[in-house]
């Protein structure tokens, strides 16, 4: 009798604070309240829902079920596992797992329940009783277990019943209240200065303030985003991370939901667009949203504060002189680890969506020309660049009105820094605050086996990667996993993004190899860095590519110009850099389009691009490129490594290749550098001082 008045003391203790907003939650990682996640759940029929909560004093766990929501079945033990068992009265005739099936439990009986831990976070109970089915009652033993998982933020509960011999496992997945639970918002597609940028660009703000503490809020983009895996993420982060999403419909609705990381608001002017970009500046620094007039009344209803007004204030100026006072203002408070160019589009229009990392790390924002004829601009990225810490990152893209890729990368690479692009980079803050799941490891799909040697044929061997890293174009089309195919990694997302590398990883299929790219940790060319900073970027980079378990490594350096109008090989010192500095690397790739960087050492092969195909190149003249190719480089084995452009797809690939003939053999790109490094049939040819 005395324990029976334990057990509803601890049902009534547990049903008030599952009533409220407070965790209950003791040093054992199993205490607290758990909520189910239905999608990852057995299906509960006719309550739906299911909270376990979990208490523990001293030896003893009481273990609290509800099935339900509003109308609910409650199920309390008391259990000190390693005891013997206990013996309970049963007070109720409902069966919770699936009250539609005609059974019942007889009240006024009794179960007995025993304990035991399976190692540190698994807790077995062990439970007889007896079932009332429609020809009588008849003993069951059922068997649950509670599991920690997930660094502690999901709890993964399994049933096994003598009485149930077929059929899936009945098992619940159930998320810490308050753990892994975010926020959501779609964006608009009006980008526009004198449109829809402000509310954008107000909410970009705000996710940086909010995932400062934790991954909080997550934004959609529009479907034609240039990162396409946009609402794919989220969809990863929900099903195999574990998150939920609440939707925030307008822009006040989420001030109200997070206003608690903003403590003001800066007002930029839409008359003036470069003002926006010292907003973002302003912003990080003092923890406040950016905002047009029109979104003025939103802050306010917030109860927030004007902390910066730069209505008017830049009228008349030009960049060289806005961003001057920025820097005389904002600098001196500013991160010296990351930098922020929110380039990109131009004019009327700006598409910030990295700009939430800025204003979370407390960057300085600009879209200053590295051109050296566009004098004071470039005199002060100099200065910004110069002050900087090495190998700092660049974060976003140059403005395309105001100079080229290869200027404003030349620039950067010069004071040993690597660029992270684009300015449409989206969702950094809330992958930054995932991690890998636990036991995760970055496996690669490799196919050359150390020992085993490869024999290579009289055939024209065709290896083909996409440019621009994972995140652009082909990875969601249509045709990826039908050939081998190679995939440039942004490998510094082991640390930026952990959640996002795991995203791409755990959905690779076989022929889905990745590279280290590009020429470092990051965008840099590797001519234009000063040779005493190259040897350590080149160590950083394998340090990426050991966590990445990548073995092949890409170069590019368009610093002396593009490959149309320059010259983009690499001298030997360049090449001996990259050989001693990667020892593990099976080989290497150089280039953007076709390159003529070629050399071998040791059975490992430097191969340039021979093509580059364009996704507007129609397939039948891509066919005879292909053809001519390998007509004018007539020893065999000929070895050709083709660079797609990103917006093509894999299907389209596919159908070029598979109609070339039978001396065309498409392989991996880690087969297709070991036979080149074995049987270089190319001429050797670097940069010549």
């Amino acid at each position: 009798m005395k324990r029976t008045w334990i057990c509803m003391l601890c049902t009534l203790f547990f049903c008030l604070a599952i009533s409220g907003t407070a965790q209950s939650q003791g040093s054992h990682p199993l205490a607290g309240t758990w909520d189910l996640i239905p999608g990852r759940s057995t299906d509960i029929d006719h309550f739906g829902a299911l909270t376990v909560v979990v208490n523990e004093s001293g030896d003893s766990l009481t273990v609290l079920r509800v099935w339900g929501r509003g109308r609910t079945f409650r199920d309390s033990l008391t259990v000190v596992p390693g005891a013997p068992p206990v013996s309970l009265v049963l007070r109720s005739w409902v069966f919770p797992a699936n009250i539609f099936m005609g059974l019942r439990i007889p009240p006024g009986e009794s179960r007995r329940v025993s304990a035991a831990w399976e190692g540190e976070n698994r807790l077995r109970v062990d439970e007889r009783f007896p079932v009332r089915g429609s020809q009588g009652v008849v003993p069951v033993t059922a068997v649950h277990r509670y599991e920690v998982t997930e660094g502690g933020d999901v709890l993964v509960y399994t049933m096994e019943r003598s009485s149930r011999k077929s059929g899936p496992e009945m098992r619940y997945v159930l998320k810490r209240r308050g753990a892994r639970s975010a926020f959501v918002y779609r964006l608009g597609d009006d980008w526009s200065v004198s449109g829809g940028l402000s509310v954008n660009a107000m909410m970009i703000s705000l996710q940086g303030l909010a995932n400062r503490s934790g991954p909080r809020l997550y934004l959609l983009y529009p479907d034609d985003w240039p990162f396409t895996y946009v609402n794919s993420v989220r969809e990863f982060y929900e099903t195999k991370r574990f998150f939920t999403f609440t939707g925030l419909k307008t822009p006040s609705e989420a001030l109200r939901a997070l206003g608690e990381n903003v403590r003001g608001y800066v007002v930029w002017d839409t008359a003036v667009r470069t003002s926006l970009i010292v907003a973002f500046t302003a912003a990080g620094l003092e923890d406040a949203v950016v905002v047009s007039a029109r979104e003025i009344p939103d802050a306010e209803q917030a109860g927030l504060k004007v902390l910066e007004d730069f209505r008017g204030k830049f009228a008349g100026m030009n960049d060289a002189r806005i961003y001057a006072w920025a820097y005389e203002k904002y600098w001196k408070r500013c991160s010296r680890e990351f930098i922020v160019w929110l380039g990109g589009e131009h004019g009327s229009v700006m598409k910030p969506a990295v700009a939430d990392w800025g204003v979370s790390r407390k960057v300085f924002f600009s879209d200053l020309s590295c051109r050296p004829s566009d004098t004071a601009e470039y005199a002060l990225s100099r200065r910004l660049l110069a002050e900087m810490k090495p190998m700092s990152m660049v974060m976003g893209w140059h403005s395309y009105a105001k100079d080229l890729e290869e200027e404003f990368v030349t620039l950067t690479s010069s004071y040993g820094h690597r660029v992270e692009g684009l300015n449409t980079l989206p969702n950094l803050t809330f992958s930054a605050g995932i991690p890998v799941s636990p036991g995760f490891v970055f496996r690669n799909n490799h196919h050359v086996v150390p020992g085993v040697p490869l024999k290579e044929g009289k055939k024209v061997y065709v290896s083909c990667i996409q440019t621009d890293g994972i995140g652009l174009g082909a990875w969601l089309k249509p045709g990826r996993g039908e050939i081998p195919y190679a995939w440039e990694v942004l490998m510094n997302y082991t640390w930026m993004a952990p959640g996002m590398a795991e995203y791409f990883y755990s959905m690779a299929t076989p022929n889905d190899y990745f590279i280290g790219c590009l020429s470092g940790p990051g965008y840099l060319y590797p001519k234009a860095v000063p040779p005493d900073l190259l040897p350590p970027l080149i160590a950083k980079a394998r340090e990426q590519m050991k966590e990445l378990d990548l073995n092949a490594f890409e170069t590019m350096d368009w610093s002396a110009g593009s490959e149309f109008e320059g010259n983009t090989d690499l001298p030997e010192e360049v090449i001996d850099r990259y050989f001693e500095g990667m020892p593990e690397a099976i080989g290497f790739v150089n280039g953007y389009g076709p390159g003529h960087t070629f050399t071998a050492r040791n059975g490992r092969a430097f191969v340039s691009y021979d093509y580059y195909l364009s996704p507007v190149r129609p397939e039948a003249d891509a066919v005879a490129d292909l053809q001519e190719l390998a007509a004018i480089n007539a020893k065999r084995p000929y070895f050709l490594l083709v660079h797609v452009r990103e917006w093509s797809d894999v299907k389209r690939v596919k159908g070029i290749l598979d109609r070339l003939g039978p001396e065309f053999q498409v392989v991996p790109l880690d087969v297709f550098l070991a036979m080149a490094g074995k049987t270089p049939t190319f001429e050797r040819r670097v940069l010549q001082p």
